[in-house]
C-alpha cells in the first residue's frame, strides 16, 4: 500500500502540467494552485490561427467547436521547443451526462497514443482515478482549486461591470491582469497553512477590488444589461466567441456572464438529486455531499466579503432558485446540464432588471438548440424580453450586423420594462433606479 501511494505521488513530480484555458484567469489561478502543491503547471497556448489547423487536423467535425479549440491548444503544446512526451501531463477534466465534453479525456489519449505520444499523461480528475495523481495533497488541492476558481470568478465579474464605463480605454484589463497576477503569487506559494493561505487570498482581492474602484469611470445607469449565458467553455473563451462580450460593450451594452462556479453548483444539486432517486437521503455519501456543498459555500461566502457593496444588484443565484425558475420550461428532473441552467439563468436576469439575454453556444450544440426551442415562450412569458441565440463554429460572419440589430431591442425593452434594476453605491443616478 505504501509503495502504490509513492507510486501515484510520483506521476506528477517532474512534470509539466498544461491547464487547458476555457478562461485566462480560471486558468491561470487554477495552474498557481498546482504549483503551490509542487506541481510544475502553466496555462496552455494561446488559441490562434495555428492551433485552429491543429484542432482541424485531429477533429472530424462531428465534435462540438470547445473540443476543436481544446484540441488545437494543447497539440500546439507538443510543437514547443523542448516538448518531452513523458515528462508532459495534459490536465482535461471530464463529467458524465448527455454533453460530448465526457469523450474529451478518452479521444485525446487516442490521438496522443496514435501520435506516438502515448506516455504523455491525461489528468482527468472528475473519472474513476479522482485526484490520485496528486497523491497525498489532494485535499488540499480540491480546497485551494475551489478558492481560485471563486477567486478568478469575482475578479472577472469586477473587470465586467467596470470596463464598460471606463474613461480611459484599456485601464480596466490593464488592473484586471494585475489582479489575476497578485492572485497567483498568492496561491502559489508552497508550504503555507490553509488558513494562512485563505487570508492571504482575501487580502489579494481586497487590494485588487481597490484598484478597480479607483478607475476613472462614468457610470451611467441608461447602458442595456445583457446577461449572457450558453455552453460554459463558449461563453467564457474568448477566443471561441469571437469576444463577442467585448462586442457587447463596443455596442454600448453591460454583459453580465455566467460564471463558472454555477456549473458547480448545479452539479452539487445533481449529485444530490440522484442520491434521493436512488432512495440514499440518509446516507454516508448525502452527508458527505452536503457538508463538501456546505464548506464551498462557507468559503465562498467569505472570499465574496471584499465586493459586498460592489455587487448589489449583481448577487448571483442559488443553484436551487435557478431549476425552480427552469421547472416549467425544462424541468431539471429530467433535463440535464447548461440547458436548464441557461433557461434559469435567463428568467432569473429579467428579474434583476436585465434589458435583454444572449445565449452562446456551439454550433450544432445540443443545450443552444434546446434552449433556442423554448426561448420564444420564456420572452413571451416575462415582458417580451429580448433572447438572442449566437452560435459558433469557427467560421466568420456578420456578428456586428445581428448584434446591432439585438442592442436596439434591448434598448427599447430598456424603456418599457417592468423590472427594474438595483445599482451599486457609485452609480449617479437621477432616474428613479433603486441604489444601495
Amino acid at each position: 500500500m505504501v509503495e502504490e501511494r509513492r507510486e501515484t505521488e510520483s506521476l506528477l513530480v517532474g512534470k509539466k502540467v498544461y491547464v487547458p484555458r476555457m478562461t485566462w484567469g480560471g486558468a491561470m489561478a487554477f495552474a498557481a494552485a498546482l504549483r503551490a502543491i509542487g506541481v510544475d503547471a502553466e496555462i496552455s497556448p494561446e488559441s490562434d490561427k495555428r492551433a485552429m489547423e491543429l484542432g482541424a487536423k485531429f477533429t472530424s467535425g462531428d465534435e462540438c467547436y470547445p473540443a476543436k479549440v481544446t484540441m488545437g491548444e494543447l497539440m500546439k503544446v507538443t510543437e514547443l521547443p523542448g516538448f518531452v512526451p513523458e515528462k508532459t501531463v495534459f490536465f482535461m477534466p471530464t463529467a458524465t451526462g448527455p454533453c460530448r465534453f465526457g469523450q474529451y479525456a478518452p479521444y485525446l489519449r487516442r490521438i496522443l497514443r496514435e501520435l506516438g505520444y502515448e506516455k504523455v499523461i491525461v489528468f482527468d480528475p472528475s473519472s474513476e482515478n479522482g485526484y490520485d495523481e496528486v497523491g497525498a495533497q489532494a485535499g488540499e488541492l480540491m480546497r485551494t482549486g475551489w478558492w481560485a476558481l471563486v477567486a478568478s470568478d469575482f475578479l472577472r465579474k469586477m473587470l465586467l461591470k467596470t470596463r464598460p464605463y471606463e474613461i480611459h480605454k484599456g485601464d480596466t484589463d490593464a488592473v484586471y491582469q494585475e489582479a489575476i497576477h497578485d492572485l497567483c503569487r498568492v496561491l502559489e506559494q508552497p508550504g503555507v497553512k490553509l488558513k494562512v493561505k485563505f487570508n492571504n487570498i482575501l487580502e489579494s482581492l481586497t487590494r485588487s477590488r481597490d484598484k478597480f474602484r479607483m478607475i476613472p469611470a462614468k457610470y451611467d445607469p441608461t447602458r442595456p444589461l445583457i446577461g449572457v449565458v450558453g455552453e460554459i467553455f463558449c461563453r467564457l473563451n474568448r477566443f471561441s466567441n469571437e469576444e463577442l462580450v467585448r462586442k457587447i460593450e463596443e455596442h454600448g451594452g453591460e454583459a453580465w456572464l455566467s460564471d463558472v462556479a454555477e456549473w458547480i453548483w448545479y452539479t452539487n444539486w445533481e449529485q444530490q438529486k440522484n442520491l434521493r432517486m436512488m432512495g440514499k437521503r440518509f446516507s454516508k455519501d448525502m452527508l458527505f455531499a452536503k457538508i463538501k456543498a456546505f464548506v464551498q459555500k462557507h468559503d465562498e461566502h467569505r472570499l465574496r466579503k471584499p465586493f459586498e457593496e460592489d455587487f448589489v444588484g449583481y448577487e448571483e443565484p442559488e443553484a436551487d432558485e435557478l431549476m425552480r425558475y427552469s421547472e416549467p420550461y425544462l424541468p431539471p428532473q429530467g433535463c440535464l446540464g447548461e440547458m436548464v441552467l441557461s433557461i434559469g439563468k435567463t428568467i432569473y436576469l429579467y428579474h434583476k432588471g436585465a434589458d435583454g439575454i444572449i445565449d452562446i453556444s456551439p454550433f450544432t450544440c445540443m443545450n443552444g438548440i434546446t434552449c433556442e426551442a423554448v426561448y420564444p415562450s420564456v420572452s413571451r412569458d416575462y415582458d417580451g424580453l429580448p433572447i438572442r441565440n449566437f452560435y459558433f463554429d469557427g467560421t466568420q460572419y456578420d456578428i456586428d450586423r445581428d448584434l446591432g440589430i439585438f442592442m436596439e431591442l434591448a434598448r427599447t425593452y430598456q424603456k418599457r420594462k417592468k423590472k427594474r434594476r438595483t445599482y451599486p453605491f457609485y452609480f449617479k443616478l437621477d432616474t428613479g433606479a433603486t441604489v444601495h
